[in-house]
């Protein structure tokens, strides 16, 4: 071997260009956020949102000057765009971690056995005690209906406007289908209000599931509609050509394929209901004590409930706490179902092989 090419052996490569380490953006993180700290006690800045919105702009700031100094500005440009990316979710996610935390701080202090199965049927809203058991029956009644009505209706109007729709009907249903996707919940309330007035009606709670059916469909709609929309044409064309019905071919074999994305856009729908207040608030009126039947009489709800107990929490603590404990036990609700809807898509999910 020469000598020349021992020495280029030994010469350090130069097609390698300079970069920060990994742990650069944690260390410019931290740094951002001790100085955005310093930077507010010094300012005389008290909310700590200022000092988290100096934060990031210290650490966007900061991760271009470092990157471009060491890796060049193209480089330094991607990392911006990174960090950017970053500031925006934990920007996103600081709301909804702090959002449970509080829940869950001050919900655990009444929730337990005795609060899930007791009503507040001998309990003033002022006085300790009570509990949220007829709230819970009220919403699964009220929602169970809201289900039976809005999820068969949004399924099959989902396969006519995939399946058949064509022509002038198509597009209107279409057309009312999103109107319908974003029309406040207060408007369905007032809708079914209205018929109740004209039939000389009491609030009972079926008129609340009728209203929450109403902002169910479209939701289900909407989602059926793209599921049945992923099913590959070539499946509908092998089941026509053996002679299959198209009315057979779309039961056995489209619907089939998709069931597992319409039971998860089914289980988003009732999540999304669950949580609705100005309905139930304008047609089922509450309820203190336990009523079994939704065809008759006031019922509560855990929505209501809980907007009825912080209502009366201006000067009882007790009220406030039953507030906070059914928030708590409704987002657990929500959450089992969005858990089911995961379960459920993993579950029916397409099996493929390699």
């Amino acid at each position: 071997m020469s000598h020349t090419a021992a020495v280029a052996d030994k010469a350090p490569s130069t097609l390698r260009a300079a970069s920060l380490p990994k742990w650069s953006p944690w260390a410019i993180a931290v740094g951002s956020l001790v100085l955005a700290v310093l930077i507010g006690l010094v300012g005389g800045l008290d909310s700590k949102v200022q000092w988290g919105l100096i934060a990031g702009l210290l650490f966007v700031f900061g991760t271009f000057g470092i990157a471009a100094k060491v890796e060049g500005r193209r480089q330094a440009k991607d990392r911006v765009a990174t960090s950017l990316v970053w500031v925006a979710f934990i920007l996103a996610v600081i709301p909804l971690v702090s959002l449970l935390w509080t829940t869950i701080q001050r919900g655990t202090k009444v929730l337990d056995v005795y609060f899930l199965t007791h009503s507040m049927g001998v309990v003033a809203d002022s006085e300790p005690g009570g509990g949220i058991y007829h709230a819970i029956i009220g919403s699964l009644e009220q929602v169970g209906l809201a289900t039976a009505i809005g999820a068969p209706v949004g399924i099959l109007t989902a396969i006519y406007l995939v399946e058949y729709g064509r022509g002038k009907l198509a597009k209107a249903v279409t057309f009312f289908v999103d109107v319908m996707t974003g029309i406040p919940s207060i408007v369905a309330g007032l809708f079914i209000l209205s018929l109740m007035l004209m039939l000389d009606m009491q609030p009972f709670g079926f008129a609340g599931s009728l209203a929450l059916a109403i902002l169910m469909m479209p939701v289900v709609v909407r989602s059926t509609e793209e599921m049945l929309k992923l099913v590959p044409n070539e499946l509908r064309e092998a089941s026509l050509a053996l002679g299959v019905p198209k009315w057979r071919t779309i039961l056995k074999v489209v619907v089939p394929t998709s069931i597992g994305g319409i039971i998860t856009g089914v289980m988003l729908a009732i999540a999304r209901i669950a949580g609705e207040t100005a309905p139930v608030l304008l047609l089922v009126f509450g309820n203190p004590f336990i009523n079994n039947n939704p065809f008759e009489g006031a019922q509560a709800s855990l929505p209501l409930y809980i907007y009825q107990q912080y209502a009366q929490s201006a000067g009882s603590t007790a009220a406030y706490d039953r507030a906070w404990a059914a928030s708590l036990t409704l987002i657990a609700f929500v959450m089992i179902l969005n858990l089911v809807a995961r379960g459920i898509a993993r579950w029916k999910a397409p099996k493929t092989g390699r």
